[in-house]
């Protein structure tokens, strides 16, 4: 690999890591402090998910009608 190459890809390398740290949720507000790994992102879907789960089930269980009505 030449030195032009080399530079590019070390560019390249900290451009990928930037993004890294920009919630597409918050564009427009300041980025993260720090890198959030792949591992990291996977556990706050999750939990996410299981949140929206749980508060999806709490709202059948609002609308069916009880036996005790």
């Amino acid at each position: 690999m030449n030195k032009k190459q080399k530079i590019i890809k070390k560019i390249a390398k900290r451009a990928k890591a930037r993004l890294n740290k920009v919630d597409p949720v918050t564009i427009g507000s300041p980025a993260k402090s720090g890198y959030i790994s792949k591992a990291e992102r996977a556990k706050m879907a999750a939990l996410e998910a299981t949140t929206e789960q749980v508060e999806g089930q709490k709202d059948t269980q609002k609308d069916t009608p009880s036996i005790e009505e």
